[in-house]
């Protein structure tokens, strides 16, 4: 597994290592050692999440407040995103930035956002089914979301027309007035 930091350094772009031939591939989207080691961190996960979503739906920015904080490992099983995460702990030097990439069935890309990172993803197929394994169980209490398209984060979102959001994604909070870290 080739892990790569993005603009925010703890966000972490992984490849793993797939095996191919004629009868299809093979790889481990996870193993813990391996990921331990690729990531230089050691992180128990306790829930995985499972989505589908149709073209141009947009999720997110998502994230818990301590102490049910979540870092997330993301993947693509069908179609493709656009992955964001957005840096909301205060004492880091990229708090405000955000860091995005493409992740894909096809490009078994994966994305580590630990803990402190608000997470959104945009649908670029005609259907996507995201995976995503969690450090914290979900509390409703905890979480909270940003707007995705607040003008001070300036998210560069590869849009093809207007967003699909949920109630809750256009209810988000300003980044100025969003609980942080």
């Amino acid at each position: 597994m080739k892990a790569t930091p993005l603009s925010i350094s703890d966000v972490l772009l992984l490849e793993p290592k797939v095996f191919g031939d004629a009868r299809g591939f093979f790889y481990e989207s996870y193993n813990r050692a391996t990921f331990g080691e690729a990531a230089g961190i050691e992180v128990d996960f306790v829930q995985d999440n499972h989505s589908r979503s149709a073209k141009n739906v947009l999720r997110g920015l998502h994230y818990q407040l301590p102490p049910k904080a979540q870092g997330k490992l993301v993947r693509v099983v069908l179609g493709e995103v656009f992955d964001v995460a957005v840096d909301i702990r205060r004492d880091s030097p990229t708090f405000g930035r955000w860091a995005g990439a493409t992740l894909s069935a096809d490009n078994r890309r994966q994305l580590w956002i630990p803990p402190g990172l608000a997470h959104g993803f945009l649908v670029l197929s005609e259907y996507a089914e995201f995976l995503y394994k969690t450090t914290e169980y979900y509390a409703p209490e905890f979480e909270r979301c940003i707007l995705w398209n607040d003008p001070s984060l300036a998210i560069d979102w590869p849009l093809d027309g207007a967003p699909v959001l949920s109630a809750k994604d256009c209810a988000g909070a300003s980044f100025a007035e969003a609980m942080r870290f």
